[in-house]
């Protein structure tokens, strides 16, 4: 079972605290590791919870996580496949539920509209080659026909609403039924608790000469931070795209739930099939070689990664059988 050597470990601090050290680096970093049996194998948190604070950067500290929030939204989905409720090439399905894709049109380049020349399917929207990208809301027209370009934007945001409409619950409600509770998850929540909040980072910015500062914005998704009651948040989009807030120890219960082909190796409690993990593991374009190579980083064979607008990284060698988690909040 994957084990870090004991010179590694001090290494790592070592390099975190080279990053959180200088007075403009990142103000504070949270890291963790795990392997197959669920065991952590390395974490360390390093810094400040936010730029000029007194108050350290502990492992408990609570992150926004943002774009990580995708991954979980792709569990949810395919747990909803496999009860059958949703299916990956089902274009009928996907209108029925969403009938807003379906008169969706095509922005061209003169700025006109035509029809678009395929169904969209789920499979399109996980795998982002749906064309709504994320400076367009959500009834704004699509920028290439379905299927034929990948690009980063708002597909998982659909996601997460078919699978409210196709369970007739809340994302968030369904993430904690289904899924943070059977791996004993208690801290990963699109509202924070007050409990929560109390640990919560503060976002900071860089600004163009190299300085760091506390973003006088604050945290982009604040309005979550205010609804406590179930009608507060009721009337709340839950974003399945980047709408999780929680800390990275918690995150590597769902990697190493990945890592051990769908079950949890604590527990015992199956998330999902072998073979549907198998499936989220497999190249889902290749009509698009190399999509994966486009840094200078190497990752071995199966190895699926993401990673949240404020740096908040996570990957899942599953070959290799460890995966991991590191957070900042920081932008850009």
């Amino acid at each position: 079972m994957a084990k870090l050597q004991a010179t590694a470990v001090p290494q790592l601090k070592a390099q975190i605290y080279a990053v959180t050290g200088e007075p403009d680096g990142v103000p504070g970093i949270a890291f963790a590791a795990v392997n197959k049996s669920g065991d952590v194998i390395f974490e360390h948190a390093s810094g400040k919870l936010g730029f000029g604070r007194p108050e350290p950067m502990k492992l408990d500290s609570i992150f926004w996580l943002a774009s990580c929030t995708k991954m979980i939204t792709s569990i949810a989905c395919m747990q909803v496949i496999e009860r059958g409720l949703l299916k990956l090439d089902d274009v009928e399905l996907v209108e029925k539920l969403s009938p807003e894709l379906k008169a969706v049109q095509v922005l061209q380049d003169d700025g006109t509209l035509v029809p678009k020349e395929r169904g969209i399917t789920l499979r399109m929207l996980l795998t982002h080659t749906f064309h709504r990208t994320y400076h367009k809301i959500l009834s704004q027209p699509l920028l290439h026909q379905p299927g034929e370009r990948c690009e980063y934007g708002i597909s998982i945001d659909w996601v997460g609403l078919l699978v409210e409409r196709a369970t007739g619950v809340s994302l968030n409600d369904y993430f904690q039924e289904n899924i943070f509770a059977p791996l004993n998850i208690k801290e990963l929540n699109m509202f924070p608790t007050p409990e929560m909040l109390s640990r919560l980072c503060f976002m900071n910015k860089r600004a163009s000469d190299g300085k760091v500062s506390l973003n006088e914005y604050g945290h982009l998704s604040r309005s979550q931070f205010l609804a406590h009651t179930p009608e507060e948040k009721k009337v709340l989009f839950n974003h399945g795209g980047h709408g999780l807030f929680g800390r990275p120890s918690e995150y590597l219960q769902i990697i190493s739930m990945l890592l051990n082909d769908g079950t949890y190796p604590k527990t015992g409690n199956k998330i999902l099939e072998k073979e549907t993990v198998n499936e989220m593991f497999t190249n889902q374009i290749p009509q698009f070689p190399d999509f994966g190579r486009q840094d200078s980083h190497t990752h071995s064979k199966g190895t699926a990664w993401g990673a949240g607008l404020p740096n908040a990284f996570w990957w899942c060698y599953r070959q290799r059988g460890i995966g991991g988690m590191i957070a900042a909040q920081i932008l850009p």
